[in-house]
């Protein structure tokens, strides 16, 4: 083994040249943590990680997240030396226009890359979720026989992803629920990028996670004999705690003006690029790799293939044995959901007048029925925003089969967890909250989004319908503002119906993220408007919910709750009106320009829209021409009907603005 930590330390050494020569090309990027953290990266693709760089999507591979996004010249260097499809080129041109290498790794750019990091602290969030899925796919799909999955998560985080709150919030859910197939390496290098790490924290960190449930040992980070017995003791440890090493390193070591300050955390290094190179025993030569190590990484990719043919081998007798299992964990690789999903969900009475988070509450069941690899959890909130699944039991330490995740009052660790069980593929993850709590979610909202995971969220108390929580509570703005993030759909479904349509919708969808926003208050089932359009018309995005008699020329939208009081107001308007659901314009604007003409068609520019919240948004729908009924103010305290009427969320309030 010595002469493989020697050559181990020729690829930390060269590893550090591909980063120093990357940077310095661009003229942009972070040196410190791939020139500090090289003999972790040498000892774990050289050595430690369970993986196959001819098979990056290997179902039992461990999966690496680099939590510290920035340095991800750090992730790259080791893709391309230990034989992922990334080639030097890529590298060469790193943070160039598709280059394959953008200045934050993004899993669906580079392959071996698991997770879109970047913003502090979302990858060890995105880590405990991959855990926490890993743990539910063995125990869901192994048997005595052949167990399929035993792979481990390892995570490498600093300072920066430390400090944050989200990680805080996952680690302490990763000790509660003793996730042991964790490993979060500490990137310990006493630095932040302004200042010494001691400018902005005193905390003992070892002691801290232990506080929190996890195992902690302390190693040198240069040192490939205490690197390796740390990960290798850490995979071997099924003691019910996850683990923490904290690896003392020094930052951008290879560039003695900068290493071990905060000079090291950024490009400030790359300007001593030739005299670093040569302390680091590189030739001149640009990007170089030396024979040696090229092969002993072809060796152990080799090595590699063999152990992950073995493992093909034991799957495919799995398959055969156990062909209903196979099935169900085919469908969720391939996110499959039932063709007559909506089918499977009995109408509701046409008398029902209930809150929609009581009907998706309803509509979960059946859809949990049809779809056995959808999970769901909640902030501390299953009472409220009921999305429990019945019978699906809790996920713990002890029934890692539970379908119900108590994320406990952790929103940010939360939606980035649901991104980590995304990311790793095989269950459907959606989590629940009020709406409002969205703001604490949002940066893992805006990750799903970005990297087109297919997370649902159920968040609930919607609008100031709300009504006695107050202002703190009433979301006037959060919709809108969740509208404007690319590639999420927002869906206000108006009534039982329609949340049953935007419940398969957002099922349906596997090319983003889903949030249904759901109302507190109850709501009438809107039976003048049959069921397969009010189902159907949510998929679409917006659908006619009332033609009109004779010519017309009124278009009334509503949407969610408010699409009772657009109905209402046609009644008081008479004829020539037509009035249209808008649940979510994110699925209307993708529709054919024939279908959006013909339910808002061009010729009739009298037009009312009415929401409550935010009026911005709508004004892409009802024209120069048009009024928009809603709120642009702050709610009030008080029954939530009272709220609307003094808000002037009414009928009359859209028939008049009609009228004008």
């Amino acid at each position: 083994m010595t002469s493989d930590f020697s050559l181990l330390q020729q690829a930390a050494n060269q590893a550090r040249g591909l980063a120093i020569d990357a940077v310095h090309a661009c003229n942009s990027g972070h040196l410190g943590l791939p020139l500090g953290c090289a003999e972790i990266g040498a000892t774990l693709y050289g050595c430690a990680l369970q993986h196959d760089p001819s098979a990056p999507r290997w179902l039992n591979r461990d999966r690496f997240v680099l939590s510290a996004g920035h340095g991800s010249m750090f992730l790259y260097s080791w893709l391309y030396l230990s034989g992922y499809p990334l080639t030097l080129d890529q590298v060469k041109k790193f943070r160039q226009l598709h280059s394959g290498t953008p200045g934050h790794p993004e899993q669906f750019e580079t392959p071996g890359v698991e997770a879109t990091t970047g913003p502090l602290g979302q990858g060890i969030a995105n880590a405990v979720g991959m855990a926490v899925s890993a743990k539910m796919a063995a125990a869901k799909f192994n048997t005595p026989a052949h167990p399929i999955f035993n792979h481990h998560v390892i995570c490498l985080a600093g300072d920066g992803c430390l400090q944050e709150g989200v990680a805080a919030e996952a680690s302490a859910f990763a000790g509660h629920f003793g996730l042991d197939n964790l490993i979060l390496i500490y990137d310990s290098n006493e630095v932040t990028l302004d200042a010494m790490a001691s400018a902005t924290q005193s905390a003992d960190t070892g002691k801290r996670y232990e506080a929190l449930g996890w195992k902690v040992r302390t190693i040198d980070g240069h040192n490939f004999r205490a690197i390796l017995d740390a990960v290798e003791g850490a995979k071997a440890d099924d003691s019910g705690r996850p683990h923490l090493i904290i690896a003392r390193t020094e930052i951008a070591r290879g560039i003695p003006e900068v290493a071990g300050t905060s000079k090291g955390h950024g490009e400030g290094g790359a300007k001593f690029a030739d005299a670093a190179r040569k302390g680091l025993g590189l030739p001149e030569d640009h990007f170089f790799v030396s024979e040696d190590v090229r092969a002993f990484f072809a060796a152990h990719a080799t090595d590699l293939r063999k152990a992950r043919d073995a493992w093909e081998t034991a799957f495919a007798a799995w398959r055969k044995d156990n062909p209903e299992l196979a099935a169900l964990l085919d469908d969720g690789l391939n996110k499959v959901v039932p063709d007559d999903l909506s089918a499977r969900i009995p109408e509701f009475p046409a008398e029902a007048k209930i809150a929609t988070r009581k009907a998706g509450s309803d509509v979960l069941q059946p859809v949990a029925e049809a779809m056995p690899l959808l999970v769901s959890g909640s902030a501390d909130l299953h009472g409220s925003t009921l999305n429990y699944i019945r019978n699906g039991g809790d996920f713990t330490a002890s029934t890692p089969t539970g379908r119900n995740l108590r994320f406990g009052i952790r929103e940010h660790a939360m939606a980035a967890m649901l991104n980590g069980f995304a990311y790793d593929g095989i269950f459907r993850p959606s989590g629940a909250t009020f709406l409002v709590f969205a703001d604490y979610a949002r940066p893992a909202i805006r990750l799903a989004a970005l990297s087109s995971l297919p997370v649902v969220y159920i968040f609930t108390h919607d609008s100031v319908g709300v009504g006695e929580d107050g202002p703190t509570h009433q979301p006037v703005e959060t919709v809108a503002g969740l509208r404007v993030i690319p590639n999420l759909d927002v869906i206000r479904p108006a009534d039982p119906e329609e949340t049953a349509g935007a419940f398969v919708a957002a099922m349906q969808r596997t090319d983003g993220p889903t949030l249904l926003a759901l109302t507190r208050q109850a709501v009438p089932n809107l039976n003048s408007i049959p069921v397969t359009p009010r189902r159907e018309g949510v998929r679409r995005g917006g659908y006619v919910a009332r033609r009109e008699s004779g010519a017309l020329r009124t278009i009334l939208i509503g949407c969610g709750s408010e699409l009772q009081l657009a109905l209402a107001a046609a009644d008081l308007l008479g004829e020539g009106v037509r009035v249209v659901s808008m649940p979510c314009p994110e699925r209307f604007d993708r529709q054919p320009a024939e279908y959006r003409e013909s339910i808002l068609p061009a010729t009739c520019r009298n037009r009312v829209a009415i929401e409550a919240g935010v009026t911005g948004l709508w004004h892409k729908y009802v024209g120069l021409d048009g009024a928009i009924i809603g709120i642009d103010r702050f709610g009030i305290s008080a029954p939530g009907d009272i709220v609307m009427k003094e808000l002037g969320i009414t009928a009359q309030a859209m028939a008049d603005a009609a009228h004008r």
